[in-house]
């Protein structure tokens, strides 16, 4: 049955609405494009460090908000996605993504500042990460805004669980 000018105009209206749902305030897009511009800012920071402490401390809050961030979307966001979508190819490049990031993350966290490839590490850690947000906020979300999954119930859920790792890491979650 081909589209008329009126199906065209309701379908637009529709993802229209779906958009402004996936980017409200406590939706789950909204929720990972803030954990994106946070760590996206650590590791801009970390690159003008030259002291040791300084980079200490740092490293331990990339990686430490990684950690929650992995764990939140393999819990609760990518299996709504999954069923949302049907993308599973998308979901399986995400997952194996993170698991590169773990493995990295791991090894820094194994290490001191200083170490022979320590800043190599957090540098080719935050390009990875910059790799997936980009792969995330220009593939995966857009499908999500396209798709029936409330958004907003799914962000309370990440939202809560955020909290409760922050809380178990002895973090405070951003707010």
């Amino acid at each position: 049955m081909p589209t008329n000018a009126k199906t065209k105009t309701k379908r637009a209206a529709q993802r229209r609405s779906t958009r402004s749902h996936a980017d409200a305030p406590g939706s789950a897009i909204a929720l990972l494009k803030k954990d994106h511009r946070e760590v996206e800012d650590y590791f801009e920071q970390y690159e003008e460090l030259e002291d040791d402490n300084a980079k200490a401390e740092l490293a331990e809050k990339i990686c430490t908000a990684l950690k929650v961030h992995t764990q939140i979307e393999e819990e609760i966001f990518y299996p709504q996605a999954r069923e949302a979508t049907q993308d599973n190819d998308l979901l399986d490049e995400a997952l194996v993504e993170h698991a590169g990031a773990k493995h990295l993350i791991e090894e820094i966290e194994s290490m001191e500042v200083g170490d022979d490839l320590y800043d190599t590490k957090i540098t080719v850690l935050g390009e990875q990460i910059k790799h997936h947000v980009k792969e995330e906020e220009e593939e995966l979300f857009p499908e999500i805004e396209d798709s029936k999954m409330d958004v907003v119930a799914v962000g309370k859920q990440m939202a809560a669980r955020k909290t409760e790792l922050m809380g178990q890491l002895g973090m405070v979650a951003a707010k």
